[in-house]
């Protein structure tokens, strides 16, 4: 693809074509927005303080 070609957006399958084209040379997917683009305040809850706390031995309170 070159810069000059006009892209379909919004189509589902063009979406897809380019989608696994991205994984074929980078090994994964690229997300669909960078960290500067997402609000800072907001943080998915990843349940990692809980994960952490339920992996504490009964004797360490």
């Amino acid at each position: 693809m070159r810069v000059s070609e006009r892209r379909d957006e919004g189509d589902p399958h063009a979406d897809a074509s380019r989608r696994a084209r991205i994984a074929e040379v980078f090994g994964e997917v690229l997300p669909e927005t960078t960290d500067d683009e997402r609000d800072p305040d907001v943080r998915p809850d990843d349940g990692g303080d809980a994960w952490l706390r339920a992996q504490v031995p009964p004797h360490h309170g």
